[in-house]
């Protein structure tokens, strides 16, 4: 065996010592005993998987500690699902994979089963409270989103003064965040009965806390300048980061197009955006309003 072809081999031993690292890990970590019981299967996997190779190389490889403590924290953070799915990712992206060493390991179509099958079966077994309450947190997300992306930029020429429109955004937001929490609970209650997954009042807060969060990302450029034009530039560019970071998260924890959905959101909020600016244009025009 050529040292390319062991240098191969290491790059994938790297891989699965430190997936199995992070399992162990996040196996010790985690409150729920079944998502305990699969993390540590998957990790009893890696560990395999990484001996096997290391029949091949001969060689013990080091994981990478920041790479452990990075995806540790993206569980605790963002939840467990999401830093998982991500890894896996990650790994079969890996410029090193499996078919550059076919030739020479006998078992890559076993651990390549093993890979593709079994742990993300065992994945797709993780049951996390945040991702039963994905429906709300997109609803109170995407609602916050094109309303307040639609008002602030109306007020935004019809009075185009940065702390009245902060203000009333602001009022309108909460207003609006106590409305759909409470549409929410009530939708939930009736549907309650068919998916016991769901509690009624852990939807509303997801709902509730999703669009307020989102309210002040949104109002706060208009505390910060006093230029309106420029709150509402900051502001569009918000809308857009709020969307591109919550499509990405959804694509891998929830195994969603990416691309599509984040142009359907975007342009949605955008283009609500640029028909409200048009009618704040109208209506201070007709009205003669100065603020």
């Amino acid at each position: 065996m050529d040292n390319t072809m062991k240098n191969y081999i290491k790059g994938i031993q790297k891989l699965e010592i430190e997936g199995y690292h992070i399992y162990n890990v996040l196996s010790r970590i985690v409150k729920n005993k079944e998502n305990a019981e699969i993390l540590k299967d998957i990790a009893q996997n890696e560990r395999e998987h990484y001996h096997t190779l290391r029949k091949y190389s001969g060689l013990d490889v080091k994981p990478s500690k920041i790479r452990i403590f990075i995806y540790i924290i993206l569980a605790r953070v963002l939840g467990l699902t999401f830093a998982l799915k991500l890894m896996e990712r990650g790994e079969h992206a890996a410029p090193v994979t499996y078919a550059s060493v076919e030739s020479e390991v006998l078992e890559v179509k076993h651990i390549l089963m093993e890979e593709d099958t079994h742990e993300a079966r065992l994945i797709n077994m993780i049951n996390e409270e945040r991702l039963n309450y994905v429906g709300s947190i997109v609803l109170g997300l995407s609602d916050a989103l094109v309303e307040l992306t639609g008002a602030l930029a109306g007020f935004t020429f019809a009075i185009q003064n940065t702390r009245t429109i902060a203000m009333i955004g602001l009022i309108t937001g909460i207003a609006a965040t106590l409305s759909m929490a409470g549409s929410e609970f009530l939708s939930q209650s009736n549907e309650s009965e068919e998916d016991s997954n769901v509690n009624p009042v852990k939807s509303s807060i997801y709902t509730g806390v999703a669009y307020v969060v989102t309210v002040a990302m949104l109002v706060l450029p208009y505390f910060v300048f006093r230029n309106p034009f420029i709150s509402l530039f900051i502001m569009l560019c918000i809308v857009l980061l709020i969307i591109l970071a919550f499509t990405f998260y959804i694509s891998v924890a929830k195994d969603r197009p990416f691309f599509s959905r984040f142009f359907q959101m975007a342009s949605i909020s955008l283009g609500v955006a640029v028909i409200s600016f048009g009618i704040g244009y109208v209506m201070r025009t007709f009205f003669g309003l100065d603020i």
